[in-house]
C-alpha cells in the first residue's frame, strides 16, 4: 500500500474509482473480482452509488457469475479493518432460524484489493440484495395499508433482533433499509455498526440527520444508537398504514426523509408535519408522534427501545375512544408518555407538580352559632356605647372604645374560625411551601446557560489542544530520531575513519618494529666493542681503566660528548654523555680525547648500520597483521553495534511515541466521555427546567388567585355576611 497511512492518507474519489473500474482486469487483485463486469451508466461508465464515506459499484464476477456490491472507500475510517473483522465475526454467529427475517448480508473486507494510480486500497465485497430502498417501496406501495402495516411490524421485529443480540446499526434510514420481493427487510451499510467487541471505541459517523436525535454527538457509540431512528421510522410506517395520503402530504418527491425531518425534531412546536401527526385521529399514530416529540429532547442513554413500547405478542391496532383526553395524547399535566403506552415504557421524566386546589367560592357560605354570637355582639356594643354617651359617665372616652375593640377582636376571631378563611390560609401556605421547593426558573436557566458555555469553552479548547499535543509529540519524536541519526552518523564516521587508517597504522607498526629491531642490533654490536680491547686513538690503558670505572666500557655506554669551558683555567674540557642521558667528567678526557672517542663510536655505528636488518621476518609481519585484523574486527563489530544501538533507540522512541499517543487518546476519550455525560446532564436539566418552569408558573398563578380570594374575605365582608347572608 502507499506510504501514507492513518488519518493522513488520501483516498481516491468516486470518480477516480469509476475510472479505475473501467479496467477491472488490471485494477483488481482478488480472483473473483478480477475482470468483473461493472454496471454501466448511459455514457458507458461504471455506475456509482455515492455516500459520505464510500462509493458502491455493482460488479458481476466472471468466475462465479454472482453479483456483488463493492464498496470503495473515499475517506479514512479509524480502525477500519478491526471494525469490519469484529462486525463480520458477530454477524457470522447469528442463527438464521432465530432471526425474524434474513436482514443481514454477508460481506468480506479485502485490505489491498484495488489499485488506483500507484497505490492499493481496501474494498468491501458484499452480497448483492435484489431489493429496493424503503422510500422507493413506499412510492409504489403506500396505498396498500395492510402491506405497509405488515412492513412496520417486520421493521419492529428487525429492531428486536438487533436489540436481542446487542447490535446497533448506527444509521437506520430509508436508504439503508431495503425491501425484498417477499416484503422482508434487508439491512445494508455496516460502516457505523456497533457490536460488543467494539465497546470502548468511538463512533465513525452520526447517521442521517433526518433520523437522528438532536442530542446525538460524535462520541455516542453503543447499543442504544438506533433507538431514536427506530421510533421515527416506526411512527412513519404506522402513520402511512393508518392514512396513506400522509405520504403525499408530508413526504417530498426524492426527499431524504419519510415523514419527518431534522427541523421537526429540533423545533416541534413550529413543525406542521409533527403537529399533523400529533393531532391524528388514530390513537396509535398520535401516541407515537407524542413519544417522538418527547424523546427528541432526552439524552441518548435515556431513550427507551422500540421493543419496550410494542409487546412481543401485539394484537391488531384498534382505535380507542378516550373520553378524558384527546386521542393519543398524554394525560394533562403528566409530562410523561402517552396513555396508550402505559405499562410498556417507563418515562425518563418525572411529571410536573400540580398546584393545590383552591376553594372556588369568593365569599362566606353558611352562618354558624359563633357567627350569630358575633352578629349579636355588635348591636349590644353599639347600644352600650350610646347609653354611655347619653349618661355622660366618666368612661365616655375610654369605655366605648374598649367595647368597640372587644367587638372587633371577637369579629376577627369569628372570621378566623370560618372554614373558608382556614382553607384559603392553608392553600396559601401550601403554595408558598411548594414555590420554596422550586428553583427560580430564570436563575436556573442562567446557571444552565453558564454551565453550557463553560463546557463549550472547555471543549473548544480541548478540540484545539488535542491536535497541538499530537503535533508536539510528533515533533519531539522527529527531533529524537534526528538526534539518533546524527549520533549514528558521527560514530560511524569515527569508526570508518579508524578502519580506513588501519592500513597506515600497519605501515607505521612495521616501521616501528623494524626500527626497534635495527636499534637493538646496533646497540648489541656497540655493546660488544670494548674500549680496553680496541681503544680509540689517544686512549691508553690508564684512560680506558678510568672510563671503565666511570661506567664507560663499550661503545654502547655513551652517545657523545659536550664541551665544557673552564673559566678558572681558561681552558675547554669535555663531558661524556651516557646512554641514559647523564653526563660525566672523566679525568684525562679533554676535548681532543672526547672527539676521538666520539669518532670511534660513530665509525662503529656506521659499520653496524651497514649490517643491520632491512626487513621484518614473515612471522613478525604476520604478528603485526594479526594485530591489525583484531582491530579491524573490533571496529567492524562496533559499527554493527552502533547500528543496533540506533535501531534500539529508534524502537524506544517509537514506543514512547505510541505510548504518548495512546495516553493522549485515552485522555481525550475520557474528556470526551466526561463532556458527553455533562451534555446528557444538561439535557436532563433542561427537561427538568421546562417542567419546573411550568410548575412554577402554575403555582404562581394559583398563589395569585388564592391571594385575590383571601383579599375578598375581609372583615367588612364578614360583617356584611353576618347581617345580609351575602
Amino acid at each position: 500500500m502507499g506510504s501514507a497511512t492513518g488519518s493522513q492518507r488520501r483516498f481516491p474519489s468516486g470518480a477516480e474509482y469509476a475510472e479505475a473500474l473501467q479496467h477491472t482486469q488490471l485494477c483488481f487483485h482478488h480472483p473473483e473480482l478480477k475482470g468483473a463486469r461493472p454496471e454501466l451508466t448511459g455514457l458507458g461508465l461504471p455506475r456509482p452509488i455515492s455516500g459520505a464515506f464510500a462509493s458502491v459499484f455493482s460488479l458481476t464476477s466472471p468466475t462465479s457469475g454472482r453479483r456483488y456490491a463493492v464498496k470503495c472507500f473515499t475517506r479514512h475510517v479509524p480502525d477500519q479493518e478491526r471494525r469490519y473483522e469484529a462486525i463480520s465475526s458477530r454477524l457470522a454467529l447469528l442463527d438464521p432460524a432465530e432471526l425474524s427475517q434474513p436482514w443481514n448480508l454477508g460481506f468480506e473486507y479485502l485490505p489491498d484489493a484495488i489499485s488506483v494510480g500507484r497505490e492499493r486500497y481496501p474494498v468491501l465485497k458484499m452480497e448483492w440484495a435484489e431489493a429496493v430502498t424503503l422510500s422507493s417501496w413506499l412510492d409504489d406501495n403506500h396505498a396498500d395499508r395492510g402491506a405497509v402495516d405488515r412492513l412496520a411490524d417486520r421493521f419492529e421485529e428487525l429492531t428486536r433482533d438487533l436489540a436481542d443480540h446487542q447490535i446497533a446499526h448506527g444509521d437506520l434510514q430509508h436508504g439503508n433499509l431495503l425491501v425484498a420481493s417477499d416484503d422482508t427487510l434487508r439491512l445494508v451499510d455496516y460502516d457505523g455498526m456497533y457490536v460488543p467487541a467494539l465497546a470502548g471505541l468511538g463512533g465513525t459517523e452520526r447517521g442521517h440527520r433526518n433520523y437522528q436525535s438532536p442530542l446525538r454527538g460524535n462520541d455516542d457509540f453503543g447499543v442504544d444508537l438506533d433507538r431514536f431512528s427506530a421510533w421515527v421510522i416506526f411512527l412513519s410506517l404506522k402513520a402511512i398504514a393508518s392514512e396513506p395520503a400522509l405520504w403525499s402530504r408530508l413526504h417530498e418527491p426524492s426527499g431524504e426523509f419519510l415523514l419527518l425531518t431534522e427541523d421537526d425534531f429540533r423545533s416541534p412546536a413550529g413543525s406542521t408535519r409533527l403537529q399533523a401527526l400529533l393531532t391524528h385521529p388514530d390513537r396509535m399514530v398520535s401516541g407515537l408522534a407524542d413519544q417522538v416529540r418527547t424523546l427528541a429532547c432526552q439524552p441518548m442513554d435515556m431513550l427507551p427501545p422500540l421493543t419496550l413500547a410494542v409487546p412481543r405478542q401485539r394484537p391488531a391496532a384498534t382505535v380507542i375512544t378516550d373520553t378524558t383526553a384527546p386521542s393519543g395524547a398524554a394525560a394533562p399535566g403528566t409530562g410523561g408518555l402517552p396513555g396508550w403506552m402505559a405499562g410498556h415504557v417507563t418515562s425518563a421524566v418525572s411529571p410536573p407538580r400540580t398546584a393545590p386546589s383552591v376553594a372556588p367560592s369568593d365569599g362566606f357560605q353558611v352562618r354558624t352559632p359563633l357567627d350569630a354570637a358575633v352578629a349579636v355582639a355588635w348591636p349590644v356594643v353599639l347600644a352600650l356605647t350610646v347609653m354611655a354617651l347619653v349618661v355622660n359617665s366618666t368612661t365616655a372616652l375610654f369605655g366605648p372604645a374598649a367595647l368597640v375593640l372587644a367587638a372587633t377582636a371577637f369579629s376577627v376571631f369569628g372570621r378566623a374560625r370560618r372554614t373558608e378563611w382556614a382553607q384559603i390560609r392553608a392553600a396559601l401556605s401550601e403554595l408558598a411551601a411548594e414555590l420554596d421547593q422550586l428553583d427560580d426558573p430564570v436563575k436556573a436557566e442562567g446557571r444552565l446557560r453558564k454551565d453550557r458555555a463553560k463546557l463549550d469553552a472547555v471543549e473548544t479548547k480541548r478540540a484545539a489542544d488535542y491536535p497541538r499535543a499530537q503535533s508536539k509529540l510528533l515533533a519531539s519524536h522527529r527531533g529524537e530520531l534526528q538526534q539518533i541519526e546524527k549520533r549514528r552518523i558521527r560514530k560511524r564516521h569515527e569508526l570508518d575513519k579508524k578502519i580506513a587508517g588501519l592500513s597506515a597504522e600497519r605501515g607505521k607498526a612495521v616501521r616501528t618494529a623494524l626500527a626497534a629491531q635495527q636499534s637493538t642490533y646496533v646497540r648489541d654490536r656497540l655493546g660488544r666493542q670494548l674500549i680496553a680491547r680496541n681503544p680509540p686513538y689517544g686512549i691508553g690503558p690508564k684512560l680506558a681503566a678510568r672510563l671503565a670505572a666511570a661506567g664507560v666500557r663499550t661503545a654502547a655506554d655513551f652517545t657523545g660528548y659536550r664541551t665544557v669551558y673552564n673559566a678558572h683555567y681558561s681552558s675547554v674540557g669535555a663531558e661524556l654523555v651516557l646512554s641514559n642521558g647523564r653526563r660525566i667528567d672523566v679525568q684525562g678526557i679533554g676535548e681532543a680525547k672526547a672527539i676521538a672517542l666520539d669518532v670511534w663510536r660513530r665509525q662503529l655505528v656506521a659499520a653496524a648500520e651497514a649490517d643491520q636488518p632491512t626487513t621484518l621476518t614473515a612471522q613478525e609481519r604476520q604478528s603485526i597483521d594479526q594485530g591489525i585484523e583484531v582491530q579491524h574486527t573490533r571496529l567492524t563489530a562496533e559499527l554493527r553495534s552502533v547500528d543496533r544501538a540506533a535501531e534500539a533507540a529508534r524502537t524506544k522512541a517509537k514506543k514512547e511515541l505510541e505510548d504518548g499517543q495512546a495516553r493522549l487518546t485515552r485522555e481525550n476519550a475520557a474528556a470526551g466521555e466526561q463532556a458527553r455525560r455533562q451534555r446528557q446532564e444538561f439535557s436532563q436539566r433542561a427537561v427538568t427546567l421546562r417542567q419546573n418552569s411550568a410548575s412554577h408558573a402554575a403555582l404562581s398563578s394559583a398563589a395569585e388567585t388564592a391571594e385575590a380570594h383571601r383579599r375578598r374575605l375581609t372583615l367588612v365582608c364578614y360583617l356584611r355576611f353576618l347581617y345580609t347572608g351575602r
